[in-house]
């Protein structure tokens, strides 16, 4: 194998070993994700093998000298010279560049959101935390030291009642 078929066949090849499908599809929730991303799988594994098979294989040599005794000297050189003659254009890739810029970017916007997933994980992490607490404590805790954990509701029920305001 050699030229275009053989660099596409190895970068399918490459890109095959280096996703993590596994590690993806623990990160979907959803049944519907799961669906979709089972569907985007088996489609990369058939384009995958199809470039592994249909594309990779070199044609069989032809012997010339074969239908030489059968068909006569004459005609097979004529069907080798127009066969040899015969140019494969190379392949010319203008979609790359069209749209390699876009891809980068949304790998930047992915890590960005990524960042923000994990940031806001933590954060919802840490609210958790603190409703668990709250939670083992609530029967035995009292109003000072729950408005000591949310002095804004102190402030709030201070100003109401200072404004004569009891919520009718």
């Amino acid at each position: 194998m050699s030229g275009p078929s053989k660099k596409v066949v190895d970068v399918a090849f490459k890109a095959s070993r280096t996703v993590d499908w596994d590690g993806m599809a623990k990160l979907l929730v959803s049944d519907e994700a799961r669906k979709e991303f089972a569907t985007l799988r088996r489609a990369f594994n058939e384009v995958n093998a199809q470039l592994g098979t249909k594309f990779s294989q070199e044609p069989e040599p032809i012997d010339w000298e074969y239908y030489r005794k059968g068909i006569g000297s004459r005609l097979v050189d004529m069907y080798k010279q127009a066969y040899e003659s015969i140019e494969i254009p190379k392949f010319e890739d203008k979609t790359t560049p069209e749209y390699k810029p876009k891809f980068d970017q949304l790998l930047v916007d992915l890590k960005e959101a990524e960042q923000q997933s994990l940031k806001e994980s933590e954060r919802l992490d840490k609210e958790i935390a603190d409703v668990q607490e709250l939670k083992k404590k609530i029967s035995t805790m009292t109003a000072e030291e729950y408005f000591e954990k949310h002095p804004e509701l102190k402030k709030k029920f201070d100003d109401e009642i200072r404004n004569d305001y009891w919520g009718y």
